[in-house]
């Protein structure tokens, strides 16, 4: 077996949302979330770390090529999340509060959506080890995949999976636009 290395490609993006979950009410939204339930949106610069752990090929010398690392990325993070509304432009949050722990999940399974469906990538014995974001620089989420998801994001999942085997379906967990 050939040694096993893990890479992490960092990336910056900025984001609006609101804190508020639709099975509370109002009041309980504000004493919860305080500040960050103001119904305007309040914005972060988030940093996220996507890991990904595989074999070095003997080949090549690398788990993953960081430009094919850079391009999901770019389709999984960049694209549905940079300067967006997290709540208005991002299905995945219309049904749960656009937290920072959900936006890790939603960016594991959005990343394994795209990544799962190129031929090229899925080939490498790369696997996605963990999502780490940086809310604030004291505000940090790392989330590897565990866990079960509620129901209509499970149906996703299941999606995502069945598209590595040939299943072809549009993003489930694209924007609302």
């Amino acid at each position: 077996m050939a040694p096993i290395s893990y890479i992490t490609r960092t990336q910056s993006f900025s984001a609006a949302h609101r804190l508020h979950s639709p099975q509370l009410s109002n009041e309980e939204n504000q004493i919860l979330y305080g500040k960050c339930n103001h119904p305007n949106f309040h914005g972060h610069n988030y940093k996220v770390e996507i890991t990904l752990k595989g074999e070095i090929n003997p080949i090549t010398g690398m788990v993953m090529n960081l430009v094919d690392l850079k391009e999901c990325i770019k389709l999984a993070v960049m694209d549905p999340l940079d300067h967006r509304n997290l709540d208005l432009d991002v299905a995945f949050f219309s049904k749960r509060p656009s937290t920072t722990e959900n936006l890790a999940v939603f960016i594991w399974w959005n990343f394994q959506y795209h990544f799962l469906r190129n031929d090229t990538w899925r080939s490498s014995s790369a696997k996605l080890y963990k999502v780490k974001i940086f809310e604030t620089e004291n505000n940090i989420v790392e989330y590897m995949g565990e866990g079960e998801l509620d129901g209509d994001a499970q149906l996703d999942a299941t999606t995502i999976k069945l598209s590595s085997i040939g299943f072809n379906n549009e993003n489930p967990w694209s924007l609302k636009i």
